[in-house]
């Protein structure tokens, strides 16, 4: 019988990222909090946003606005990586950058959790920015899916091509 796997990625959905950003954009520019502040949020090339704000304050309460928009949308706060927000000339700018993909530190990390604590007969290799997870039976594939969602990992988990 051949072995039956799954992937561990971490991927963003970048439709559901743009159309937080866009409801963000729409909220910002409607609530009286943030009337003549200057605040705007925009994307920064593929993989960032850039939020800018008279204020420090502001620039951290637009980046708020957007986490609830993305947490609404179903998405996981830890793909967010926000720096602090650094005063450029008149204007406070905070670069957000999105992270993607499981790094070969966090893979490495994974892998060893699910040999210590997963079932025996699991296996996991890394391949590229992913984990293929095979086992030869199916319910031992769900502990390892239960066992990684109840780790308070710092990357959102996506599980795909179960089979």
């Amino acid at each position: 019988m051949a072995d039956s796997s799954f992937d561990v990625v971490s991927e963003i959905d970048r439709q559901e990222v743009d159309n937080a950003l866009n409801q963000t954009v729409k909220e910002v520019g409607h609530r009286f909090d943030f009337k003549g502040t200057g605040a705007t949020i925009s994307w920064s090339g593929q993989k960032g946003i850039e939020i800018k704000a008279n204020s420090e304050e502001r620039a951290n309460a637009v980046l708020d606005v957007f986490k609830e928009k993305l947490v609404k949308r179903g998405l996981s706060l830890k793909v967010l990586d926000a720096e602090e927000p650094k005063l450029s000339g008149k204007e406070y700018r905070m670069a957000v950058a999105l992270k993607e993909g499981i790094d070969q530190e966090n893979a490495k990390k994974i892998s060893k959790l699910i040999r210590d604590e997963g079932p025996k007969g699991v296996k996991a290799q890394i391949q590229g920015e992913e984990l293929r997870v095979s086992s030869k039976k199916k319910d031992e594939l769900q502990e390892v899916i239960a066992l990684l969602k109840g780790k308070d990992l710092d990357i959102a988990l996506q599980f795909k091509n179960y089979r």
